[in-house]
């Protein structure tokens, strides 16, 4: 009975909140750049009008709007409208697969340390060592002990995100734990997994999904940067960090190489960042009702 009858309330505050969601300007706007950088991504192939690697010698450096090239060549004469597709295409898979490595390990992380005391030093002191550097150099390091490519790309972003979703459960899981329905589960001889994954869990995933929503643009930007250095993906692969890095030593002659996919990482960057905000405030039980 206590599971029916907590159930019924959390599926009507998320109908809210999804109305709520809809009817912020900002979250419309966020959430229509998604959908374009997601189509533009996971439609690459279809949509690009080269092969990102396709070199033409014959034309390097063409300007935006050259018949053929709608976004120029590079020096190489690569197309860049081709190259930007499929570098937002690798952005999005290491940054939904570093998003579901901290998910993954971060979220059972934080309902053990929030849920057995005894525990939660350990998993504390773990974070803590974690977080002591800056997420930047340790994704840094790691991507340089594990080498360059997008799946080691992808776990040296996800483990430097691990102790941010950790915390973020765990504190999720201390605030829940003291509610009257976790009291009546414990009275009803609910066990300590059932009352973990029947009532904590579907309660804490709200705050996992905007969190989520709020490292996915710093793993792209991350993924960029650690292409940027030659720690991520590795040419010919296509990469937005790449692309800026091939396109810094011609920047004041010819800019537009190094334009677009800078564009590209904002509108991606802004997409998130928007949508985010919106659903925190959407999911807040505060501002939900």
């Amino acid at each position: 009975m206590t599971a029916v009858v907590e159930t019924a309330p959390i599926v009507r505050v998320r109908g809210r909140s999804l109305r709520k969601l809809w009817r912020n300007p900002m979250g419309v706007v966020g959430g229509v750049l998604l959908l374009i950088v997601i189509v533009a991504g996971v439609f690459a192939p279809l949509l690009a009008p080269y092969a990102p690697a396709e070199v033409h010698f014959s034309t390097p450096f063409q300007q935006p709007g050259t018949v053929g090239f709608a976004l120029g060549t590079d020096d190489l004469g690569r197309d860049i409208l081709s190259r930007v597709l499929f570098g937002t295409r690798a952005s999005l898979e290491v940054g939904a697969l570093s998003v579901l490595f901290a998910v993954v390990v971060g979220v059972p992380l934080g309902l053990l340390a929030g849920y057995w005391r005894w525990l939660d030093a350990l998993v504390s002191r773990l974070t803590d060592v974690l977080l002591a550097f800056p997420f930047l150099v340790l994704a840094v390091g790691l991507a340089a002990i594990n080498g360059g490519g997008l799946t080691n790309a992808a776990i040296a972003l996800g483990i430097a995100q691990v102790p941010i979703m950790t915390r973020v459960v765990r504190a999720e899981t201390l605030r829940l734990k003291e509610n009257d329905f976790i009291l009546a589960a414990h009275t009803m001889h609910a066990g300590p997994w059932r009352i973990l994954g029947q009532h904590i869990l579907p309660n804490a995933l709200s705050s996992v999904i905007v969190q989520a929503t709020v490292i996915m643009p710093t793993a792209v930007l991350g993924e960029a940067i650690l292409s940027f250095l030659g720690l991520g993906i590795q040419p010919p692969s296509p990469s937005l960090g790449i692309m800026l890095s091939d396109a810094q030593q011609y920047l004041f002659r010819t800019p537009w190489p190094g334009v677009f996919p800078g564009v590209a990482l904002a509108l991606i960057c802004l997409g998130f960042n928007l949508f985010g905000d919106a659903l925190r405030d959407a999911l807040d039980p505060k501002t939900s009702r």
